[in-house]
């Protein structure tokens, strides 16, 4: 990388994370767009991705395929979906390239195929790439571990109405984080929504709560509650800048590493 620029390439970059990874990275000196991709029957391909974004020439078009664009790039930026991301990381790995994945719903299988492709080359993968959130991960951890088994654990939250996964890849994170500082397997101790005569909350429950309304950015809450007191941990995300930022922090980092599968608790030096 000559004098340490960045040469990214952002993946879905007419959505509207797309449009703000667009800001976030004309707003880093050290970061240049190297190009710029959307699905092949989008109405802007072809069209100078700084125009489109409100933001200037930037003399770099909106391409139809990663293929197209990916030798002039350092880091790959995919903010699409699990089956678009796992169709682009193999080119990623083929062509020696880094990557930041922020896209959530991985199977096991999907994520055994990442952890796979990801030996050859690094690759930042997070459900949430906000720092405060990251750091919010690291604090319930700490915080199950010092409440222990006594204190009922409960995960809400909420967004936008346009949202198409249930509960959110950061809720669930969150909640697999408590299962591991609490020795119990999420698998068997979750709990998604609750309806009519359901008994007794069993001990070991990690309770997941969505909500889906209006223009929420994204909520996270995690409830421990005891006897007589409870303890609440809540994020809120007043718009999708905080996400931009954290991943082209995520792009300067994993370009300098060597290959292997890391997320932002890495990037943010958390672990």
């Amino acid at each position: 990388m000559a004098n340490d620029v960045v040469k990214a390439i952002l993946i879905g970059a007419a959505g509207r994370m797309g449009q703000r990874l667009l800001a976030a990275i004309h707003e880093t000196p050290h970061v240049l767009l190297a190009g710029a991709v959307e699905r092949q029957d989008h109405p802007h391909i072809g069209r100078d991705v700084g125009e489109m974004a409100g933001l200037g020439t930037w003399n770099v078009s909106l391409a139809g395929s990663l293929k197209e664009v990916i030798s002039a790039g350092d880091v790959i930026i995919d903010f699409t979906n699990a089956e678009a991301a796992l169709t682009n990381l193999p080119m990623v790995a083929e062509k020696g390239k880094s990557a930041v994945i922020g896209s959530t719903g991985f199977s096991p299988a999907q994520m055994g195929e990442v952890r796979t492709l990801t030996q050859k080359v690094p690759c930042v993968l997070s459900p949430n790439m906000s720092v405060g959130v990251n750091v919010m991960f690291r604090i319930i951890a700490d915080l199950a571990k010092i409440f222990g088994a006594e204190y009922d654990v409960e995960v809400i939250e909420a967004h936008h109405r346009m949202k198409k996964d249930a509960p959110s890849g950061t809720a669930m994170k969150m909640g697999q984080i408590l299962a591991q500082s609490l020795n119990r397997n999420f698998d068997q101790v979750g709990v998604y929504e609750r309806k009519g005569i359901i008994g007794e909350r069993k001990k070991a429950e990690i309770g997941m709560q969505t909500i889906r309304a209006g223009d929420i950015v994204g909520e996270h809450t995690v409830i421990f509650g005891g006897l007589g007191e409870r303890l609440e941990v809540t994020h809120r995300a007043h718009s999708r800048d905080n996400f931009a930022r954290g991943a082209v922090r995520a792009a300067c980092w994993v370009a300098k590493q060597k290959p292997g599968l890391y997320d932002m608790q890495d990037v943010l030096g958390l672990k």
